[in-house]
């Protein structure tokens, strides 16, 4: 899979911290549900990578791939179980190498020009945009896109589902990660409910 195909899937990723084994069936089933197919498990929580194997072998409509990857070790216990694609939060060659190695295709986040260029040195040229506002946003974006035409971002950090449309609007962004589609009281409540329509209501997004 090449992680750009991702996008082909609807305008927002959802970026999913899971604190209970079981809450991921029912959350993956709640956001599939609400049309959302593409989901990426951070590896922020003891339980993450028993998550993401629940969701992989429960709900097998469901791409699930691995965030918050950031070396060589995470890339190959997220493969193990499972995940289709992985996410990081920075790059590094090695990072990058390794996993193309082990074949696992992999969205490098990004938040300067020169990781950009390191990015792009090694072939990658889908890149997440992170911590998207807090480093510029939609005018560091538009910045990017002279320099770096051929390159097509996913900003993640700090969107919502107000700011989704302007983002999506820029040329070179052809989808989002949102945090907000996984609501930490919804998740604790067990508001499976409430997370469908947070998930109806992402995937309708469109460019402003």
């Amino acid at each position: 899979m090449n992680t750009l195909d991702l996008a082909n899937y609807g305008p927002v990723i959802p970026v999913i911290v899971i604190n209970k084994v079981e809450d991921a069936v029912p959350m993956a089933e709640a956001l599939l549900e609400g049309g959302i197919k593409v989901l990426e498990v951070t590896l922020r929580t003891p339980v993450a990578l028993q998550a993401m194997e629940a969701i992989a072998k429960a709900v097998p409509d469901a791409i699930v791939g691995a965030g918050t990857v950031r070396n060589i070790k995470d890339a190959q216990a997220c493969k193990d179980v499972g995940c289709q694609f992985a996410v990081s939060p920075g790059y590094t060659s090695q990072l990058g190498l390794a996993a193309r190695e082990i074949g696992l295709p992999l969205l490098p986040g990004v938040s300067t020009g020169s990781e950009i260029m390191q990015a792009n040195a090694d072939d990658y040229y889908f890149l997440k945009l992170f911590p998207a506002v807090a480093v510029g946003g939609i005018n560091l974006l538009k910045g990017f896109s002279g320099p770096f035409g051929d390159v097509k971002f996913c900003p993640t950090g700090g969107v919502t589902v107000e700011s989704a449309p302007q983002f999506l609007a820029l040329p070179n962004v052809v989808v989002c990660g949102g945090t907000w589609l996984t609501p930490a009281d919804a998740v604790a409540s067990k508001n499976w409910t409430h997370i469908t329509k947070l998930a109806r209501e992402a995937s309708a997004i469109k460019a402003a």
